[in-house]
């Protein structure tokens, strides 16, 4: 890898002791090291993965303007009066100009800033179309090891391309709106099977009941072995925080159910799996990116062919 050097392991293991020690300050600095794409950063994730895997990963995904943000804030405030503990990471588009989140989905939820007990990080989608760059898995395994008790996905709302987001999350919460098509912009997307709970947000609007019947009707043509989950709706109005504490007892409900039918451990090993893939994908697109300008003329002259280009670049070390 260009650039590659080795960590320093004095720094490494001293970073390691404050993380493990619960310090804000070591967090904050482990996910910079990650999202920089530093040695320091990989080393740190690989010493505390173990110390990982009991966080409930919950995605919250829907169209924009669905409401994420502010059910994500309600449900933080339902986490935290059971006692829990709760970190948020919001995937906003990256900017064309700094390369950093556009969105900030932590202004809607800084009532939160001061929770010692809430840790919100926005991360930069960073041109990945499915809103999860190889970064932000890789914090989501950071902070899993920390030591929340949740943590909260919230991805762009991009259409299909959110179907990403079940790779990554142990429950995957779908919001859904009356009166603007989204059952059947949901159906035409193809997203509709990655929703383990649905959320019917701003359910005070008309065209709650019809949405409802739409959502029951897709999965009533569903095959359902014995056993298996079927995904409940909830109605929500997350800007008055009603059916929150309702959806996070849905999730709960959820996450038993796939404690008892063993579908835990299979959700961590392909999120682990979608970790590696995420990470060979953003290696390569480096080196393609840093040697555009030669592949590009290269295919251009017919001196290669893409798929030489590719197997050159996966020949040589990313």
């Amino acid at each position: 890898m260009e650039g590659w050097y080795a960590p320093d392991v004095q720094s490494v293991e001293t970073l390691k002791e404050r993380f493990l020690d619960h310090n804000e300050r070591a967090l904050a600095r482990a996910i910079s090291l990650l999202e920089r794409g530093q040695e320091e950063g990989q080393a740190l994730l690989k010493a505390v993965r173990s110390q990982g895997g009991e966080a409930r990963i919950i995605g919250l995904t829907g169209s924009p303007g669905s409401g994420k943000s502010t059910l994500a804030d309600r449900l933080i405030g339902v986490v935290r009066e059971r006692g829990q503990e709760v970190a948020v990471v919001a995937v906003d588009p990256t900017s064309p100009y700094s390369g950093g989140a556009i969105l900030g989905d932590r202004i809607r939820m800084m009532r939160h800033h001061k929770d010692p007990g809430v840790y919100i990080r926005s991360m930069a989608t960073r041109g990945h179309l499915g809103g999860l760059a190889a970064a932000s898995l890789q914090v989501i395994a950071l902070l899993d090891a920390y030591g929340f008790d949740y943590i909260f996905v919230e991805t762009v709302g991009v259409g299909q391309s959110e179907v990403d987001i079940v790779q990554v999350a142990d429950s995957t919460v779908l919001i859904l709106n009356p009166g603007q098509g989204d059952g059947v912009q949901a159906f035409k997307a193809g997203i509709m099977e990655i929703a383990d709970v649905f959320a019917i947000n701003k359910a005070d609007h008309d065209g709650t009941g019809r949405l409802k019947r739409e959502i029951q009707a897709a999965l009533d043509l569903g095959t359902w072995e014995e056993g298996a989950w079927r995904p409940p709706l909830q109605e929500t109005v997350a800007s008055e925080g009603k059916g929150s504490e309702d959806l996070l007892t849905h999730l709960s409900e959820h996450y038993e159910h796939l404690k008892t039918s063993g579908g835990l451990e299979e959700r961590r090993r392909r999120r682990a799996r979608f970790e590696i893939s995420a990470m060979v994908n953003a290696q390569v697109q480096r080196r393609v990116e840093e040697n555009e300008a030669r592949y590009v003329e290269a295919v251009l002259k017919g001196d290669l062919s893409p798929n030489e280009v590719v197997d050159e670049l996966l020949g040589s070390r990313v």
